[in-house]
């Protein structure tokens, strides 16, 4: 068996001086935390804010005095920020600003829960999570495609595509048979098919392959718009009824507390979200697959001279990469929903950038789909306590975060080197 080593690619160091991106994020902690204790201080009421670790008002609950609170979360996040400026080792880089942002949100809410009308002043923490893995599941499915893909040296741009693909049709399949397992196949299928456009067209004939993903969006949206008025507006008991899958409760795990109900009480598209992280990781890092995938997506030639099949192994995973993005599309149509036109709403770009800001890695854009997807659900949660934050506000907030998290958060990241570039075999 011949090994193979992917190759490092040298990068320049760059002379900051003084001011290292770190003491840059070091800066911009620092006044959100002072901006935090001072404003979320004054702006939040002596009541109590009650964290509930169950699915209401009721039970156990972590309170703190809402002006206290939001000072106090306040200083850790300038302290954080401190930190940062006075220029902690790398390796606890993340970690000091995850303090920090832990910080800034729990003085933020500390703020609101307190501010809150009478009898809604309290956050019930398990609704919370489980919003947030709902509303996360179809980033992390395409987060997923994405890392499949663009490890190979494929971009994929097409997500929302496959993911809006794979809706309509396990909508549209599972509501003709009545049957929720032939729904998911079908849903599988159409994210499949958006990957083999792509695949042919950027491997085969060398589009560009940004420009062909945009293509492949607008086709999705505009097939799946027509069908949905042409047959399933007309017939919705027929065409767009599709039957739920139900949740599937786990013997003891489901009794943690906060985390089993939030986890283990939850449908098939849960469980198998987070068994595919785990599975695309060993197989990325751990298999001879993953070896190949990761060769290829550096250095094809390389790879190509060690007997690695490179346009072979690109076509079979921008396919299972479109497989997985169309089971998360149907997250939607078989868990929550019946199907409308553009339903995906330009999630597809957020699992994009989830998959940046995931390093494309499978845990990082596990992580990343998560931290989105709580900002989508905290939205809908100042929402309903009546948040004097405007709606319209609220309503970006899940694109404003994802464009602070890319823009600043991320720093410098190296995408995988042959990534977006055509192999042509000599």
């Amino acid at each position: 068996m011949s090994t193979m080593a992917v190759p490092d690619v040298a990068v320049a160091p760059v002379n900051e001086g003084f001011w290292t991106r770190n003491r840059k994020v070091g800066l911009v902690l620092a006044v959100l935390g002072l901006l935090a204790a001072v404003l979320f201080g004054a702006l939040a009421t002596d009541q109590q804010a009650r964290f509930t670790l169950s699915e209401d008002a009721a039970g156990a609950a972590l309170e703190i005095n809402g002006t206290f609170g939001a000072i106090l979360f306040g200083i850790v996040a300038l302290a954080a920020g401190a930190a940062l400026l006075a220029g902690v080792p790398k390796r606890w880089f993340v970690t000091v600003l995850g303090v920090g942002l832990v910080g800034f949100v729990l003085s933020f809410l500390c703020w609101q829960v307190s501010a809150a009308p009478t009898g809604q002043n309290f956050m019930p923490l398990v609704n919370i999570l489980r919003g947030t893995f709902i509303l996360a599941l179809p980033l992390i499915f395409g987060a997923l495609a994405g890392v499949l893909c663009e490890r190979s040296g494929v971009v994929n741009v097409a997500i929302e595509g496959q993911l809006l693909m794979g809706a309509f049709s396990g909508a549209l399949f599972g509501s003709i048979s009545g049957n929720v397992w032939v729904g998911l196949v079908a849903a599988a299928i159409g994210g499949a098919t958006i990957s083999l456009l792509l695949a042919i067209f950027a491997i085969r004939y060398l589009v560009d392959q940004v420009v062909m993903g945009i293509v492949l969006n607008l086709l999705a949206v505009g097939v799946t718009g027509f069908l949905y008025e042409r047959l399933m507006q007309t017939n919705i008991e027929r065409y767009n009824s599709a039957p739920r899958f139900s949740n599937w409760e786990i013997p003891l795990l489901k009794d943690i507390p906060v985390l089993g109900p939030a986890l283990f009480r939850g449908n098939i598209f849960l469980y198998l979200g987070l068994l595919l992280v785990l599975v695309i990781h060993i197989g990325l890092f751990r298999t001879r697959w993953g070896l190949r995938t990761r060769s290829v997506g550096e250095h094809p030639t390389a790879a190509d001279t060690l007997g690695v099949r490179v346009l072979g192994l690109r076509y079979r995973n921008v396919l299972l990469a479109g497989v997985v993005a169309g089971i998360g599309g149907a997250s939607y149509t078989l868990a929550l929903f019946s199907f409308t036109k553009n339903m995906i709403g330009g999630k597809g770009f957020i699992a994009l950038a989830a998959l940046i800001f995931g390093r494309w890695n499978p845990t990082g854009a596990l992580l990343a789909a998560l931290f989105f997807g709580f900002a989508d659900q905290l939205a809908t949660y100042l929402g309903a306590i009546n948040s004097v934050i405007p709606s319209q506000f609220l309503a970006m907030l899940p694109y404003l975060a994802t464009i602070l998290a890319v823009a600043g958060l991320v720093g410098r990241v190296r995408a995988p080197a042959a990534d977006g570039k055509p192999y042509i075999k000599g």
